[in-house]
């Protein structure tokens, strides 16, 4: 059978991949590359081979790509060299006889002119460096993740209500784990070579539909509060987030806002073979969790 390797596997989203690739392929196909064994060891009690290598050291990454057929390049993290990162994860694969390559960008409107500093340029580069690479690739678009972008509405919404800037654009959102099955898919199945698919979640919504899904759970008027971009950025500060992540999280919302990822595909229940997680359902499991917390202490 053929080696498939998991890029980022010690991370979130590198991780859920690798576990719903073991629902598919035994242990002995899958590979993880981190750069820390330690925060991996539940992976190799699992049978998974972790391989050490660094996005940023090449001659580690020719090590780890040895044999290997299939890889996963997950992105590495906004406010890192992420061009170079992606750069080398790719040069190497071509070196090292790698057939099949997956990437998730972050999906973009055709025509679009939104723009995320640390994202899109970075995207835009990774995805024209594949195209000329000679590699058969697959790309995983993604919409937001589910976890962070109904965070980004704050964590006392409930109480204080949906603060966000003004906008009645709609979003779409998945899940990691979601979107971690169907990169499993990908990489377990034959067919997927040269396809681009976008895993947008389901439905689209806006930040007034949150406010309503919240009220609907705790059972109380929770209101949607349009407030100015600078008040925003001053919400994340007061959360301790560093003064160069707020903006960064403000470009989210407005995206959101804007309908960057408003489109709605199949390509994610198709690949995962089941409806995705809706807003809804996430932010009941959230508020059950929460009160089960709370029972607890």
């Amino acid at each position: 059978m053929s080696k498939i390797l998991v890029t980022g596997a010690s991370g979130d989203i590198g991780k859920k991949t690798v576990l719903h690739l073991l629902k598919k392929r035994p242990a002995s196909d899958v590979i993880g590359l981190v750069r820390d064994p330690a925060k991996a060891e539940d992976l190799a009690a699992l049978g998974v081979e972790l391989r050490q290598g660094d996005y940023l050291d090449r001659d580690s990454l020719t090590r780890a790509f040895a044999g290997v057929d299939k890889l996963m390049l997950t992105s590495t993290h906004a406010f890192t060299d992420r061009k170079t990162a992606h750069a080398n994860v790719i040069d190497v694969a071509v070196e090292a006889g790698v057939r099949h390559l997956v990437y998730m960008p972050i999906y973009r409107k055709a025509g679009s002119t939104f723009s995320m500093q640390e994202i899109t340029e970075e995207d835009i580069f990774s995805i024209e460096k594949l195209r000329s690479s000679g590699l058969a690739y697959t790309l995983v678009r993604h919409p937001p993740f589910m976890e962070p972008a109904i965070m980004y509405a704050g964590p006392t919404a409930v109480e204080t209500g949906v603060r966000v800037p003004a906008g009645n654009g709609k979003f779409t959102a998945a899940t990691r784990d979601d979107l971690a099955a169907a990169h499993a898919t990908v990489l377990a199945e034959p067919g997927h070579e040269g396809k681009s698919y976008y895993l947008s979640g389901a439905p689209a919504v806006s930040w007034a539909d949150i406010a309503g899904i919240l009220s609907e759970i705790h059972g109380k008027d929770v209101p949607y509060i349009p407030i100015s971009d600078e008040e925003y950025i001053q919400s994340m500060a007061a959360l301790g987030f560093p003064d160069f992540v707020s903006p960064f999280i403000l470009k989210w919302v407005q995206g959101m806002n804007q309908g960057e990822w408003e489109e709605v595909t199949g390509d994610l229940e198709t690949l995962i073979g089941h409806k995705p997680t809706t807003p809804a359902e996430y932010l009941r499991s959230v508020a059950e969790a929460a009160r089960a917390q709370e029972s607890a202490s």
